[in-house]
């Protein structure tokens, strides 16, 4: 689209976003009007200004100037001058108070208020204090301007100028020229790439420190987002020599720097060979994992039931509740009820769920607190069904009260340290899916005498976060642990249980199709398996699962590729959402969403309103946090409001300006790793080769393991057998077992 010059004066601010600056306004031109749309947190009514953008075309408002970037003019005459000081953009200076300004000084006010503004006292109304006021305000709104233009220069946004301004005001000049890395770690959004851009064109060396150690910084940030909590010295430094592009001689210098001004933890680890290795941490990771490790060991105290009293009385709840246990789940929950510490794990129908009701049965008849949570909402409302008892995710245990966008570390807990929860008992499920940071959030708000059971498969996927907490709990072999194996009856008879262990085992599963709920449809060429997956939603599954096709999971392994999530969610959408005049749409980065479409939450927004909806709307509650993985259907998108209402589950209902629906993508097809801790009636897997490295044996498993009802894998059986062979686990640097292990050491000597 061709760019134009436009001016005028606002006339009316429509609409302003105050987080990210997103404003509709009405500008007014010589004998015209235009509605205009950007990131312009600094413009207010009444300014003249000068913008370039372009035209376009909304389906609801008409046309509109969306701006790229302007500059503020001086007002002409008297009238203009007028309409900007009464206009409302400075507090306290209405429209007569304006008019008596402009009269006194006329055509010289603007120069008055920012060269002499004690002499606005002269006005009458006006005393020295509110005459300093009006300065300092006319002041930082022209210094915001000023900061938007020189940030420009260097390919900032206007929203991101905004950030950066707020964070370090005028001081971002001296910061820029000194340090321009200091944004990546100060500014959500500005990475080490973004910030070694705007060094360049300000003329930083390549070996600068301040970039080296921006560079270091910046791989241990990128590790933990893809789990890890350390990375070995030869690692971290071979990365950064690739990313700054540069030979570093001695980068261990920087690295002495960095841990002087704790920024990172280097510890010493000694080889089986007899060699030293060292471990480099940021320094937030290193302390996460020594603290959880003393926290786990505070709470692991052994607890004065005793052992056969807490066998009889379970005998007692097996006659009146009419369920059996066997010799393992038994232990299992005298082991919970004499232990401050227990974990609980094993693989599907192997009677977790059975072990953890009895679990509740002995804790509630002893008159304890008991409080039930898991990871996700759809694995808490699992465990809800499952155990008759309300489960909540563990953010709501914890009641979660905002935070910074996607950054968990960051987030605030109402139930810490200072105000523990106040249980007796309190069981989480779904383990493997907890990372580092909700673990030590979790292990903060509980004390000593509070009995913690954790349960989850620790052959699932590892969490999304950083860390591998379940895994590294049963590795250290210092707390109580049962592992339930015996696959029981009524589970057996479900091929989906029996298979799930065989491909966790690495044994030959059968695809003759003889079974009543795991089918493998052998197809070979991606457009007839695009076409079988849409038979199968639209016609074939939702009357044998009696589910509804929105119901009914994609499963895959990866992203993009005709078989990846992206490619699967436009040609779903197009087949069992297809347009409509009487669907509103609207389109994003992401892709269109339409009303009526399954959407996924792609990041942590722990200050996301949403509240449930009773009888003729009204609210009946009302919560903040919506999360990665969260599944809801668009019930309504509202062009002129600019927002779009999702209702997730529980009906729970939230809504999102059109910015926010950056944090949205279409959920007909999720990957796997995306659907841990969720179960859904049917699940369709099509699997047609991929990279070695991501086709792994406990992908497969924890894909199988979704589905409540049935399984439906679509394409090579090749494929899935390789899948079987491929036992690659994820190697995720952790030390979090080291470290208790440590802890555990310390309490015998």
């Amino acid at each position: 689209m061709e760019k134009r010059t436009v001016e005028g004066y606002v006339d009316h601010i429509i609409f302003r976003n105050e987080e990210n600056g997103y404003t509709v306004l009405n500008l007014k031109m010589k004998g015209a009007e235009l509605t205009c749309i950007g990131t312009l947190p600094a413009i207010g009514e009444g300014e003249l200004i000068e913008a370039v953008g372009t035209e376009t075309e909304h389906s609801v408002y008409g046309r509109q100037f969306r701006i790229e970037s302007y500059e503020t003019k001086v007002p002409e005459d008297s009238a203009a001058l007028e309409r900007y000081l009464g206009s409302g953009a400075i507090k306290g200076v209405g429209a007569a108070l304006a008019a008596r300004i402009v009269r006194h000084f006329q055509t010289d006010t603007l120069r008055i208020i920012q060269e002499e503004p004690e002499r606005l006292a002269e006005v009458k109304g006006i005393s020295e204090r509110k005459a300093r006021e009006i300065a300092a305000q006319v002041a930082e709104k022209a210094e915001m301007q000023n900061a938007m233009i020189f940030l420009s220069q260097y390919g900032i946004s206007l929203a991101l100028g905004a950030k950066i301004y707020h964070q370090y005001g005028d001081g971002l000049y001296r910061i820029l020229k000194e340090n321009p890395y200091k944004l990546a770690e100060d500014i959500q959004g500005v990475g080490f790439k973004m910030a070694d851009e705007i060094a360049a064109k300000i003329g930083i060396v390549a070996d600068s420190e301040y970039r080296i150690r921006s560079a270091l910084l910046y791989i241990l940030s990128q590790a933990s987002a893809q789990g890890h909590m350390y990375l070995p010295e030869e690692i971290l430094t071979a990365k950064a020599q690739e990313l700054l592009g540069i030979r570093v001689e001695d980068m261990s210098k920087f690295l002495m720097d960095l841990a002087i001004d704790r920024k990172i933890v280097m510890k010493e680890r000694e080889l089986p060979d007899g060699g030293t290795q060292t471990l480099v941490y940021a320094g937030q990771y290193y302390f996460l994992e020594l603290n959880c490790a003393r926290m786990l060991h505070e709470l692991n105290i052994v607890c004065e039931d005793d052992r056969e009293s807490v066998r009889r009385k379970l005998g007692q709840i097996e006659k009146s509740t009419g369920t059996e246990l066997d010799e393992v789940q038994r232990e299992a929950v005298v082991q919970a009820a004499s232990s401050g510490l227990m974990i609980l794990t094993g693989g599907p129908g192997t009677g977790k769920t059975t072990t953890i009701n009895a679990m509740i049965h002995y804790f509630a008849d002893e008159g304890m607190d008991i409080f039930l949570a898991a990871p996700t909402g759809r694995a808490a409302k699992r465990m809800t069904e499952a155990t008759g008892y309300q489960a909540c995710t563990i953010h709501r245990l914890l009641e979660v009260s905002g935070g910074m966008d996607d950054d968990s570390s960051r987030v605030h807990f109402e139930r810490n340290a200072s105000n523990p929860l106040e249980a007796d008992v309190v069981i989480i499920d779904e383990v493997s899916m907890v990372d580092i940071h909700l673990m030590h959030a979790l292990l903060c708000a509980l004390v000593p005498g509070t009995r913690l059971i954790l349960v989850g498969d620790q052959n699932q996927l590892p969490s999304v976060g950083p860390g591998s907490v379940l895994r590294d709990l049963i590795r250290s072999e210092c707390f109580p642990m049962v592992r339930l194996t015996r696959i029981f009856r009524q589970a057996s008879q479900s091929d989906i249980v029996v298979n799930a262990h065989k491909i966790n085992n690495g044994q030959k599963v059968t695809l003759d199709n003889k079974s009543r709920d795991f089918f493998f449809l052998k197809r070979y060429d991606v457009n007839v398996i695009l076409k079988v997956i849409v038979l199968l939603i639209s016609q074939k599954l939702p009357g044998y699962v009696e589910a509804k096709p929105q119901e009914i999971q994609v499963l895959t392994p990866m992203r993009k590729g005709a078989l990846g999530v992206e490619n699967l969610n436009g040609i779903l959408q197009k087949y069992l959402n297809p347009p409509s005049p009487e669907k509103q749409e609207k389109e994003n980065a992401n892709g269109v969403f339409r009303e009526g479409d399954k959407v996924m939450q792609i990041k942590n927004n722990y200050q996301l309103e949403w509240e449930i909806r009773g009888i003729n709307g009204v609210v009946a509650e009302r919560g903040m946090g919506v999360f990665n993985g969260d599944l809801g259907i668009i019930r309504k998108i509202n062009p002129f409001a600019e927002t779009v209402t999702v209702e997730y589950e529980e009906g729970r209902f939230a809504d999102y300006t059109f910015k926010q629906t950056e944090e949205l993508e279409l959920a007909y097809a999720t990957t796997i790793h995306k659907a841990q801790g969720s179960e859904y009636p049917a699940v369709i897997i099509p699997l047609l080769g991929g990279p070695r490295m991501l086709m792994t044996r406990n992908l497969l498993y924890t894909a199988v393991t979704r589905a409540r009802r049935c399984v439906t894998i679509v394409g090579s059986d090749v494929t899935f057998q390789a899948m079987i062979d491929n036992h690659i686990e994820e190697n995720r640097y952790t030390t979090l077992a080291e470290r208790i292990v440590e802890c555990s050491r310390e309490e015998w000597t």
